[in-house]
């Protein structure tokens, strides 16, 4: 566990900036900073960092918070791992305690499998520096491909033997990991839901462990925070020469996701960032060759068709994207889909043809590093000249491929979403193709509409088995976040008055309550100083009043204990709280532009920012009481209508004298209150 004072230390360091910038590229609005929202499919940016208020919102999808709570969302980690990843961010130690056995078993499976590939990528390297097969096999492959140490080192490359009495996944159960992670259970509904890494495969007969990854060199493949996914090895064993499954992945899991995953972007993302300008390989020598001459603005799709979620990744951090392909002419007919995908995106992409037989690990062997970037730099072209060449070639005069080829163009062309752009490409097409340009956009709008129709249908289908997933997970009954997005939204329903105004006053709490703005004369006349916090806590106390909603009760009575400490910020303590209610709630508290100045008469003298704040709570506090008053009002006058009363005289005398106190009570409470009772 981390205590107090470091978690105080890392939250005070983290900046906003800093941390968002890791993951997307930020361009300056006004005060702010702007860019693509990383929670989800953005287009224009709308993802809004506040260096002055340490917060990032997204205006589309409402995800933002602290950088804490970024880094919670974003990378999916725990409470405690977002604390340990800003502190090594930012040089923080941190000196934990012994985590009690309560602790170790509710540690999240995600969390654990994380832990399983961090141990598993330091044992591959193990094996590959330290054993002598793994010198001799593992090493020497590297060696044979050129490869030097610090690009072996770089990108942690590793090795893992054939070794049937003492496999990896019987060391590492003996040091103490649990079985479960090591191995891999498929959740039949959802693979990305399934448990364990799958760096071992068990055989259901015998119970014993395999390693998945036997005779293979090994590349750990990075989350975009630097953590161990999952892994990718190649087979080496020369008696397995001819095998189907020449490179291995691990399986689909909570923390492993090929579709969503890029090879090399942890190490590539700042070069990209700051080129502007990502390039798209296939492998994973390719992308360590193209660093090893200069070039670190790469990645690989890891031998898999390119998906929308790794080019969203790609968009956050550049709108420029150079797909590289060596003279496999079957591997740049299977990757058009691709191109198409990075043309709807909005993207602008460029194509590289390397010579025949070539791929950037075989070509960068052949040339020094600067020959190596000047071809790149100098032999980039649109994605119409090369579709219409390449096509061309295999056309020649045949009317039929010809027509094949055109309405390839087209489809590219149809995927562009700016109007503008799209209708250059198709002037061009029309010169590269000697057909009349309105007949190619005829053949543009076509197939526009066509794909905006199928757009529609799979939205629908979308809603539809979100909608399913939904009651299927919660068996009908509203998801765990649901309340918490409610609380502040509920506010504003003008028929629940006492919600809006106990939301009001946690509101309060959570900007402010560490403000000492009340100064009251105890019994001995002596003056007290109390906070915003104190002076809402015994004001409810004194007249018995409880919150209605559990959560802002919680929050109250944490604010008071954490209150004794001097250094105690509430917007910052809530908004970084490890329970994600809590955080999500003071998030919305602290960008909601609910406006409080309605407590304060506009037509007072001004008054310094203490005495508002001060006449605010004792405003919303009256108001919350003169709420309560009169429904216990009503519930009297009820009382006063029920026969068995009317027979009792003395219960009825008493029931009116009550009604008479309270009304009394109303008088002076809405006189306090005036024109700002609301309702």
């Amino acid at each position: 566990m981390i205590d107090r004072a470091t978690i105080d230390k890392i939250i005070e360091a983290a900046n906003i900036v800093d941390v968002v910038s890791d993951f997307i590229t930020l361009k300056r609005s006004g005060a702010n900073l702007k860019g693509l929202c990383p929670f989800h499919d953005d287009r224009t940016p709308s993802f809004m960092v506040s260096p002055a208020k340490n917060i990032c919102h997204c205006f589309a999808c409402g995800e933002g918070g602290s950088p804490l709570n970024f880094i919670m969302k974003h990378e999916q980690l725990s409470y405690p791992d977002a604390l340990r990843y800003l502190a090594k961010k930012y040089g923080i130690p941190i000196q934990e305690r012994e985590q009690t056995e309560e602790q170790k078993k509710v540690q999240t499976d995600r969390d654990s499998m994380f832990i399983v590939n961090e141990w598993a990528n330091d044992w591959f390297q193990k094996q590959l520096y330290e054993t002598d097969e793994g010198v001799a096999i593992g090493l020497a492959y590297f060696r044979s491909r050129g490869f030097r140490d610090d690009i072996l080192k770089k990108f942690q490359v590793g090795y893992c033997p054939d070794n049937r009495e003492n496999p990896m996944g019987k060391i590492a159960v003996a040091e103490g990991y649990q079985e479960k992670y090591l191995i891999n259970v498929p959740n039949e509904k959802d693979t990305r839901q399934s448990i364990g890494t799958g760096l071992c495969l068990k055989n259901e007969e015998s119970g014993q462990l395999r390693d998945r990854f036997r005779n293979r060199v090994i590349w750990p493949i990075f989350s975009q925070s630097g953590r161990v996914a999952g892994f990718g090895g190649r087979v080496l064993d020369k008696a397995t020469k001819g095998v189907n499954v020449k490179y291995l992945n691990s399986p689909e899991s909570l923390v492993y996701s090929k579709r969503n995953e890029l090879f090399g972007f942890f190490q590539a993302k700042q070069a990209i960032s700051k080129k502007d300008r990502c390039y798209l390989v296939e492998g994973y020598t390719d992308v360590m060759a193209m660093h090893q001459n200069g070039v670190e603005n790469v990645v690989a799709s890891s031998g898999t068709a390119l998906t929308p979620g790794q080019i969203s990744i790609i968009r956050r951090l550049t709108n420029n994207i150079t797909v590289i392909y060596d003279g496999d002419s079957a591997g740049i007919k299977a990757s058009e889909r691709g191109i198409d995908l990075i043309l709807a995106a909005g993207m602008n992409v460029k194509l590289l043809l390397l010579p025949d037989g070539e791929d950037p690990d075989s070509f960068g062997r052949k040339h020094s590093a600067t020959e190596f970037q000047q071809y790149i730099e100098s032999h980039q072209t649109d994605f119409l000249h090369f579709k219409s060449k390449l096509l061309a070639d295999e056309a020649k005069n045949d009317p039929q491929a010809e027509s094949k080829m055109v309405n390839s163009i087209v489809k590219s062309i149809a995927n562009i979403p700016d109007e503008i752009t799209r209708a250059l490409y198709i002037r061009q097409a029309a010169k590269n193709t000697l057909l009349e340009e309105k007949l190619i956009l005829d053949a543009v709008n076509k197939q526009v509409r066509a794909n905006l129709e199928e757009q529609a249908r799979e939205r629908e289908r979308e809603r539809r088995r979100a909608a399913g997933e939904t009651v299927a997970e919660t068996g009908g009954q509203p998801q765990q976040e649901q309340p918490v997005q409610s609380l502040v939204a509920e506010t504003r329903q003008s028929q629940v008055h006492d919600k809006r105004k106990e939301a009001l006053l946690i509101q309060m709490v959570i900007r402010n309550g560490e403000k000492r703005v009340f100064c009251i004369k105890d019994e001995e006349g002596q003056e007290q100083v109390y906070s915003i916090t104190e002076f809402i806590y015994y004001s409810l106390q004194q007249d018995d009043i409880t919150l209605g909603e559990p959560l802002y009760v919680k929050i109250l009575e944490e604010a008071m204990e954490q209150g004794q400490n001097e250094k105690f910020q509430a917007s910052a303590y809530f908004m970084n709280h490890p329970d994600a209610q809590v955080a999500h709630l003071a998030y919305v508290m602290c960008t909601d532009h609910e406006q409080l100045s309605k407590y304060h008469d506009a037509s007072a003298p001004a008054s310094n920012p203490d005495d508002i704040l001060a006449e605010q709570v004792e405003h919303l506090l009256s108001d919350i009481k003169l709420s309560i008053v009169r429904q216990q009002i009503k519930e009297l006058v009820a009382q006063t209508k029920n026969p068995e009363i009317l027979k009792d005289k003395e219960k009825y005398m008493a029931l009116l004298n009550e009604f008479k106190e309270k009304k009394e009570v109303e008088r002076m409470l809405a006189k306090i209150c005036g024109d700002r009772v609301l309702g």
